[in-house]
């Protein structure tokens, strides 16, 4: 313990200009937090905060840990493939085909004015969108289309429910891309600009305040050691020291106030659910007047095979 002492009365002994000055007093800093680690200071050594600024410390800690809770499960909306069930496979038809026509229209442009044969040249399909909504939509539409070139019969009554089902789910998947945007917009971005500003601007501002905390006490350990010769600039280091945690701590209780009282958060949050809500109310509605339709002829299909089998 005596080496921790010699040591931080070395460091606060050495006459050397403001930027080693503000490197020593880091050192003394770090000696002072390792010395606390290990147990080596007394408790009632140890300033404590106002209780305050503990009680804002705790309250902005649990607001942090809900933002980064909260984003680590919404950034799925930054991708629109999230639900995507066969996206890979797909990417992979999709990407020789792109190659297959960049291939047909590179030979269309430069082989004219040659003897070789020259291609026609091809446009690319349009991009799809990559979302379980599109994709049912896709299936059931494909399926529909299926049926009825083989029946040639719009009436065929698996046909039209298919047709129906293929409807609802395109206006699904229509809603599904709007709600992402809005997410992405009115959730997302501003969440996490309060998570990166104003929250990380408080947590700065309490570091400010452990490492002043940390050198007012490095300063009161090195009054303590100080020799009479050195016990009038010590303690007038140990008044700096305090005057400087008092505003570093009055700065943070200030800006965690303002991170608190914020209201973006719960703003952010209603665009969240306000958008959900949009989202599966119109997934609801859809799905609704095309299950009307489709119990409908659900029970036509039962009634007619009933009676053939009457007959």
């Amino acid at each position: 313990m005596d080496g921790w002492s010699k040591l931080s009365s070395g460091l606060a002994g050495l006459n050397i200009g403001q930027s080693a000055n503000k490197l020593a007093k880091g050192l003394q800093s770090s000696v002072q937090a390792t010395r606390e680690r290990l147990g080596q200071i007394a408790p009632d050594e140890i300033t404590e905060l106002p209780q305050e600024y503990r009680d804002l410390e705790a309250r902005v800690d649990s607001l942090r840990t809900v933002h980064l809770a909260l984003l680590k499960v919404t950034k799925v909306y930054e991708t629109e493939t999230y639900d995507y069930p066969t996206q890979i496979q797909e990417s992979i038809t999709e990407l020789g085909t792109t190659i297959g026509h960049g291939i047909t229209n590179f030979a269309a442009a430069n082989l004219k004015g040659t003897n070789l044969p020259t291609p026609a040249p091809v446009e690319s399909a349009a991009p799809q969108h990559k979302t379980l909504p599109h994709a049912i939509g896709r299936a059931a539409t494909n399926a529909a289309a299926a049926i009825h070139s083989t029946t040639g019969d719009n009436e065929d009554k698996l046909g039209k429910a298919l047709h129906a089902y293929s409807g609802a789910w395109e206006k699904i998947a229509e809603a599904r891309v709007e709600q992402d945007a809005v997410i992405r917009e009115r959730f997302l971005l501003p969440w996490q600009t309060t998570l990166s500003t104003s929250i990380a601007v408080a947590m700065k501002a309490r570091q400010a305040v452990r490492v002043s905390r940390l050198e007012l006490d490095a300063a009161k350990q090195t009054l303590k050691n100080a020799g009479p010769a050195k016990q009038e600039a010590a303690r007038l280091e140990v008044e700096n020291a305090e005057d400087d945690l008092v505003q570093k701590t009055e700065v943070a209780i200030t800006l965690m106030k303002t991170v608190l009282e914020n209201p973006e958060p719960l703003k952010n949050l209603n665009e969240l659910a306000k958008a959900q809500l949009m989202f599966h109310a119109t997934a609801a509605e859809a799905l609704s007047s095309a299950q009307g339709e489709i119990e409908e002829l659900s029970v036509a299909a039962e009634g007619e095979y009933r009676k053939t089998r009457d007959h």
